[in-house]
């Protein structure tokens, strides 16, 4: 008795097509779920949850089909160029407290498998820097689940610096991601042990300290104390000391083209060095010490002639710092200074 096979081969062709479509999307959706898993077994080998990516961790990421979850990239180099970018240290510790702040506050949260902070190192993978087309550091790039092109389709981050510069950079990526990053925990200033040592020591000194200020004995006794106290805020006023801090303005930079000279002055109002300003304040400060010099010192000199020998040279001195003070932002800006004078005495 003769079977038929073509029943067979349809009933064949019927059940493969039956498994490719049944098994297929199965097998993606597992290789996804390995992925996210691997993802986060990297994570908790690292105490600040950001994962150190490499060439073969990457090509198994993006070469395993479609993703659904964001990948925030921090690109670190020891030395990318001739000298090391100085923020990017900075901007390396903010980026970690974003991602373990980002943990704590999705600890029981189905978030935690849709971000992972990851970081790559330029000397372990070179050419993934060029596929991402990062020239210069520090850049962030957000890398969107349906990002084909990691060129084009990464979002950079604004990595502009400010003085909450992490939660500057969680508000953007919220904005981008749609996922809240949750509140900033920043490590305290003193840690338990340090803030009772601190603490114990405090009430340690307490008698004695009652004793010396009951006995008008302490430091801020002493006038020379406060003289001393307001001479430092007024230099640290008048130079700018405050702007260069928050800044992180440098002092000054080394010379493009040689190498062996330094810059202490920038021309133009965009930028300042942290000399110019502690110049401008040495100015100010010796204008404001021949003031009291003047009022306290030279009116008691009892010799007519070292007196008024004395008082020129407070005011030479005075007219040269003024001058200087004036040249210099004529030079930075452009724009004169000049006295006034009544029209009348041009007649």
């Amino acid at each position: 008795m003769m079977i038929s096979t073509k029943p067979i081969l349809i009933l064949n062709l019927l059940l493969t097509i039956t498994y490719i479509f049944l098994c297929t999307p199965y097998s993606s959706s597992a290789v996804a779920a390995n992925i996210i898993s691997d993802l986060h077994s990297l994570q908790s080998q690292f105490p600040s949850g950001i994962i150190h990516l490499n060439e073969t961790i990457l090509y198994r990421i993006f070469n395993a089909g479609r993703r659904s979850f964001y990948l925030i990239i921090f690109f670190d180099a020891i030395q990318l160029h001739d000298k090391p970018e100085p923020n990017l240290k900075t901007i390396k510790s903010e980026y970690a407290l974003i991602a373990k702040s980002f943990s704590i506050n999705n600890q029981n949260s189905s978030n935690l498998s849709k971000i992972f902070f990851c970081d790559l190192e330029f000397s372990e993978s070179e050419k993934d820097f060029l596929r991402f087309g990062i020239h210069a550091l520090p850049n962030i790039r957000i890398v969107p689940p349906d990002a084909d092109d990691l060129k084009s389709d990464s979002i950079p981050l604004d990595v502009s610096e400010s003085s909450s510069l992490a939660e500057s950079m969680a508000g953007f990526l919220e904005s981008k991601i749609g996922l809240s990053i949750g509140r900033i925990h920043r490590p305290p200033m003193f840690s338990k042990s340090q803030l009772g040592f601190l603490i114990g020591l405090f009430l340690i000194s307490m008698p004695f300290m009652t004793k010396k200020i009951l006995a008008c004995e302490t430091p801020f006794h002493h006038k020379r104390i406060w003289m001393f106290g307001i001479m430092f805020v007024y230099f640290f006023s008048v130079s700018g000391s405050m702007f260069i801090l928050i800044r992180k303005v440098p002092l000054f930079v080394m010379d493009r083209k040689d190498s062996n000279k330094l810059i202490f002055f920038y021309k133009g109002v965009g930028m300042q060095f942290g000399v110019e300003g502690l110049y401008v304040g040495f100015l100010f400060m010796t204008v404001g010490l021949l003031l009291p010099f003047i009022t306290r010192v030279i009116v008691r000199i009892k010799d007519s002639m070292i007196q008024r020998a004395a008082m020129v040279s407070a005011m030479i001195v005075s007219f040269w710092a003024v001058k200087e003070v004036v040249g210099l932002n004529h030079w930075k800006t452009g724009y004169y200074a000049h006295a006034y004078l009544p029209s009348s005495w041009y007649k």
